[in-house]
């Protein structure tokens, strides 16, 4: 799945449990595990499956971002769920978050938000895939700041999908998502659970979509790229210059 090349999305953006956590996948074609041999990044989602190509037929050039106007922030958020603000070297993004649907997630990314731990860290990862869409994955990579493994909470429970402004958890595996997170550009389907497909097919767990700034998440996404960083899946993906998370905090 998308999220297996992200093993950077816990990075390089979740931690294979081992001395000291990797960057959670990320979106990647079926995640691959990442030997961590210090806080690295959890690996971030592989390229999507089939199921999310709009249609093979003719794929088109990856889609370089063009200039997106800032979305106007909804003037009040939906009932029941959570604004949070992003500030980043490139802008401002603005996250709603979903407690009622995805309760244990949001909570988690809460944690991390309302301890300020996501303050300071990078979006390493840029994945562009070759029919358009793609992701940007960021993660907290300190074994120090780093929270206990959540609850996997799959797509077919929480009603939430990885369409344009999701922001979903890295992993290797279900179960041990920390602090890798992705931003979708375009829809990226692939990356939900999907039952009725064999092997690891619970997907990446949603908890959110961009309401506002999703402009900034494009001008980032479209960043340079090392053509040699990364491996696996990821090879190639990893931002040069890294974008860095200024602070991240709850709206007021």
């Amino acid at each position: 799945m998308l999220f297996a090349a992200l093993a950077l999305f816990a990075t390089a953006a979740p931690v294979q449990q081992a001395p000291a956590p990797a960057t959670q996948p990320g979106p990647v074609a079926q995640p691959g595990p990442v030997v961590q041999t210090g806080p690295t990044p959890q690996p971030g989602p592989v390229a999507p499956n089939p199921v999310t190509r709009p249609d093979p037929v003719a794929p088109g050039p990856i889609a370089q971002p063009g200039p997106a106007a800032t979305p106007a922030a909804v003037a009040t958020p939906r009932a029941g769920t959570v604004r949070v603000v992003m500030t980043t070297s490139k802008g401002a993004i603005t996250l709603e978050l979903d407690p009622t649907a995805a309760p244990v997630t949001t909570a988690n990314f809460l944690r991390y938000v309302d301890a300020r731990r996501l303050d300071g860290i990078d979006f390493f990862r840029s994945m562009r895939l070759d029919w358009g869409p793609g992701l940007i994955q960021a993660g907290q990579h300190s074994v120090a700041k780093l929270y206990p493994p959540i609850r996997h909470e799959p797509t077919t429970g929480t009603g939430l999908h990885h369409t344009e402004g999701a922001i979903s958890m890295g992993r290797l595996k279900p179960g041990d998502a920390r602090a890798d997170f992705s931003i979708v550009v375009g829809d990226m389907t692939g990356l939900d659970a999907h039952p009725d497909q064999p092997g690891d097919n619970l997907g990446y767990a949603v908890f959110g979509h961009v309401v506002a700034g999703m402009d900034v998440v494009r001008t980032i996404w479209a960043g340079p790229r090392d053509p040699t960083a990364g491996t696996g899946a990821m090879k190639g993906e990893m931002l040069k210059p890294p974008v860095r998370i200024l602070t991240v905090r709850r709206a007021p």
